[in-house]
């Protein structure tokens, strides 16, 4: 057979005027870009286990022109990974591909969460992890008989067994990143947190050699690889990468990852991952205010424990020369237009180098979506194109939306212009000038430039 996989990738958002304002605060798109140019790691993977008799191909659905590849429409079976967002764009282009007579396979978070949507357009869907069903799939394609639904729910996949990604099927020159996953799932339940915890209901890790293995396989390909970890939580077993990090350092390699506050615990550890060539962490503080954090995760107030502790880590992180990209969600409820000059505020003084600010967004499938689904406060309920986390699509409490729209749009202006953007990179550079001291790092702040 013939396979097409095409991922459903980038960043959306609605509103036009926050669109305009993208165009003139560079600092506001530049992590939608770096997301926007990840390939999708899900559809490599499941490349990386297709037997060696069928033929592969993997398309961005931002490369589709207008008419459709020949490609893509003499595919046997296409296979559509979609966010919620994109779900839309994803189904319509399903529609085309069962009408003209083509197998469609649908998976990731959105379809997982609403199994049946595939259906009306005449295409199937993965529930879960796509990994336990792909051969079951291939084989039923091969069959010309797809089953409706693919539920991978009772046979959860075992990461240790992970194929090694196809990232040679990449366009080399299109990709500035690319993703690799340590491990899948986080042990903190936020109640907005649509992620890989959908998928899987257990943290999982993946073994240290299969990781190198597709590091080396990456460096082969790229001269100079900058990767993303595409973990919901790095760090959370400290044993396991304490044993990574010295790997990874031999590698010479350059990489960004997502993780939680409890990093900047541990100056071994932090010490360990810059030598190992960590250059940012995502950190989702989401609030300034401790108040607001209260009641966010389901299992545990962690966060709203960790509030007091939220200045210090970023300097400790920061004095590494490990950059902190700080994120924090507006309109939270109990939040009130105070919270805008709050998050401001915190940027300031803490002055982590990277900011990112986003809507409280409840996606399908999510305990906020429920909750807010209950309380009857959805305003564009199955409007999927409005899950961009910069498109409002629920009732805020106490502001109103227009209140959270134009608190949003000023906060944005404030935090991207030219002058709030050098002065973090400025704050960065002096923490790590003040970081700990060891022979190393005396040679590399001597050569730090000075920022004026």
């Amino acid at each position: 057979m013939k396979i097409v996989l095409v991922a459903m990738s980038g960043v959306r958002a609605r509103d036009p005027e926050l669109l305009k304002l993208g165009l003139t605060l560079p600092g506001f798109v530049e992590r939608s870009k770096t997301i926007a140019s990840l390939p999708s790691l899900g559809l490599l993977t499941l490349a990386g286990m297709t037997p060696s008799e069928h033929e592969v191909e993997y398309i961005e659905v931002d490369d589709l022109p207008e008419p459709l590849p020949v490609g893509l429409l003499d595919a046997d079976l296409v296979a559509i990974s979609t966010f919620s967002a994109q779900s839309l764009e994803a189904y319509a282009l399903a529609k085309r591909l069962v009408e003209r007579g083509q197998q469609v396979v649908m998976g990731g978070l959105h379809v997982t969460t609403l199994p049946h949507e595939p259906h009306t357009v005449g295409a199937s869907s993965v529930v879960g992890e796509g990994e336990s069903v792909w051969l079951d799939i291939l084989h039923d394609a091969d069959l010309g008989a797809l089953k409706p639904i693919y539920d991978a729910r009772g046979k959860p996949f075992d990461i240790r067994h992970a194929p090694l990604p196809r990232f040679e099927l990449l366009d080399m020159e299109r990709y500035n990143r690319i993703t690799i996953q340590t491990s899948r799932g986080c042990p903190w339940k936020c109640a907005f947190c649509a992620s890989s915890i959908l998928l899987t209901p257990h943290y999982k890790q993946k073994p240290i050699d299969r990781v190198l293995a597709e590091v080396d396989k990456v460096c082969s390909l790229w001269k100079r690889p900058f990767i993303e970890f595409a973990d919901d939580n790095s760090f959370v077993n400290r044993a396991y990468w304490l044993k990574l990090l010295p790997e990874l350092a031999k590698r010479h390699i350059r990489w960004f990852t997502e993780t939680d506050i409890s990093f900047a615990d541990d100056d071994e550890l932090i010490a360990l991952a810059a030598q190992a060539g960590c250059a940012e962490v995502l950190i989702g503080f989401e609030s300034p205010t401790q108040s607001s954090l209260d009641g966010l995760e389901l299992h545990r107030n962690w966060k709203h424990t960790r509030w007091p502790m939220y200045h210090d880590a970023i300097q400790r992180i920061q004095s590494h020369g490990i950059r902190v990209n700080a994120c924090f969600v507006l309109g939270l409820d109990g939040q009130t237009t105070r919270a805008f000059d709050d998050v401001r505020d915190f940027v300031e003084q803490a002055q982590p180098f990277d900011v990112q600010v986003t809507y409280m967004t409840p996606f399908p499938g999510t305990p906020l979506y429920e909750k807010l689904k209950a309380q009857h406060r959805l305003t564009h309920d199955g409007q999927w194109d409005r899950c961009t986390l910069f498109d409002i699509n629920y009732q805020p409490d106490p502001m109103s939306v227009e209140e959270l729209r134009r608190g949003f749009f000023g906060l944005v202006t404030r935090l991207y212009n030219d002058s709030a953007t050098h002065e973090r990179r400025q704050g960065f550079t002096e923490q790590y000038r003040r970081g700990p001291r060891t022979p190393a790092r005396e040679r590399e702040v001597v050569a730090l430039p000075v920022l004026t």
